[in-house]
């Protein structure tokens, strides 16, 4: 492997490599990333009872909490293409850090809406790591790589449901009370993105051939080399990139939406303490440690024996099956079975994830980051749509949850129309087979 070159092969015990080197700091730090977005979601009931927010207060803290990630999305895949994904995180972590050590300053419902909305600001972390993995890993391996450091990164939104319960009750245990060590706990995880932020700059650079400064400035034509054929209005025109941005809303925008309110519905469902409630809620988040990227590698070989109709079908029948699981888990009313019913949907949920980012390289392969960058915004979308289901004080959790896995299983069926036009798949595939064969040589 030449060091100057995009990585043919993942050694996850490869330190040293640039590749591997930025692989592993970006998985961590998209980890770290979701302390900071969802750290405040396992102690929301604690949060409730300090402020006296109603379930619509609480509806309108959740749509804000992804709200602005749509357009935080747009605008650093926007920066990576600029000033690189380097410089990109490092700011977006060290600026992210703020709202979420500041928002134990929150005294109202107000002031609370107003950081949650700020702190909504780091799930722009997944673009760029996204995007820096793929820059640095070859076309044989770069979807495994996608997957893999998306996966262990989302593993952190299960961890941090279990882990802040802890960091909470270890202030309590201080002496602390509820109101104060809710506040103090939100430092926690806004110290660590503020120290990665200069871990990431300082150890990371933006190619494998190095920053994108630099490169532009020993080569003025580099900027032209790698800019985009095509433009962000010939993408929006395809209508398959909106059929994936749908699909994304229905499994990423469904799992960032369980990360808020998960806790929640089962210390109010269930009657449990808010250390068990966190610890079964981030058994959904832990499945990211092997599913998503699962969901990737399906995705491959079906993509490789039928082409992409086959990564299209296989996106669809995950969909389908999350769709239907989230029907049965809102239905449950006993613990055990709710907690075998929620890591079920959760599996396909998942896998819905990595399949669709193994359909999303291959839309146009002339563009790549903003097919990314659209799709990535539509988890967000479905997320507030979520959201408005939650605010409602009209509908329990249990009933928006039907009808989100109602959503979900007809997304799925747009999803499987995308696979029908026998033409553009053609076409497609006849583009992919030199690389296919590349890579099987």
């Amino acid at each position: 492997m030449n060091a100057l070159t995009p990585a043919s092969k993942i050694n996850l015990l490869d330190f040293k490599s640039v590749p591997m080197r930025t692989f592993h700091l970006t998985w961590i730090t998209f980890f770290l990333c979701f302390f900071g977005w969802f750290g405040i979601a396992p102690l929301m009931p604690v949060v409730r009872e300090d402020l006296g927010l109603t379930k619509g207060q609480i509806g309108n803290i959740i749509i804000a909490s992804v709200a602005i990630t749509i357009f935080a999305r747009l605008l650093f895949g926007w920066l990576c293409d600029k000033i690189g994904p380097r410089i990109s995180y490092s700011a977006l972590l060290l600026l992210g850090s703020l709202p979420v050590m500041f928002i134990g300053f929150s005294n109202s419902y107000e002031s609370f809406l107003l950081f949650r909305l700020a702190i909504g600001v780091i799930g722009a972390s997944f673009v760029i790591t996204q995007y820096h993995t793929s820059v640095m890993f070859a076309p044989n391996v770069v979807g495994t790589a996608n997957a893999t450091a998306a996966g262990w990164g989302n593993m952190g939104g299960g961890v941090t449901l279990i882990v802040m319960p802890l960091v909470f009750g270890a202030f309590i245990g201080m002496g602390y009370l509820d109101a104060t060590a809710w506040r103090y706990s939100m430092v926690v995880p806004g110290l660590a993105l503020f120290i990665m932020g200069f871990v990431y700059y300082f150890f990371t650079q933006d190619t494998p051939a190095g920053n994108l400064a630099d490169l532009r400035k020993n080569d003025p034509n580099y900027q032209a080399k790698t800019k985009s054929s095509e433009s962000f209005w010939t993408i929006c025109k395809d209508y398959r990139v909106w059929g994936l941005f749908l699909a994304y809303g229905a499994c990423f925008g469904i799992e960032i939406t369980i990360d808020n309110i998960a806790t929640l519905y089962f210390v109010d469902n269930f009657h449990l303490g808010l250390k068990e409630a966190g610890i079964i809620a981030g058994l959904f988040g832990m499945m990211n440690i092997f599913a998503r990227a699962l969901g990737g590698i399906f995705g491959d070989k079906a993509g490789k024996k039928f082409g992409l109709k086959g990564r299209i079908v296989i996106l669809s029948a995950f969909l389908l099956l999350e769709g239907l699981g989230l029907m049965l888990f809102s239905a449950i009313e006993v613990l055990p079975l709710a907690i075998a019913a929620m890591l079920g949907f959760a599996l396909f949920l998942k896998m819905s994830n990595g399949a669709t980012y193994s359909v999303v390289p291959f839309i146009n392969k002339r563009a790549i980051g903003m097919v990314s960058g659209i799709v990535g915004a539509g988890g967000n979308v479905g997320a507030v749509l979520a959201g408005f289901l939650f605010k409602s004080e009209g509908l329990s959790y249990r009933e928006s949850l039907f009808i989100i896995g109602v959503a979900v299983v007809a997304v799925s069926v747009i999803s499987f129309l995308l696979s029908l036009p026998k033409e553009t798949v053609e076409v497609q595939n006849a583009e992919l087979q030199p690389a296919y064969e590349k890579v099987n040589a």
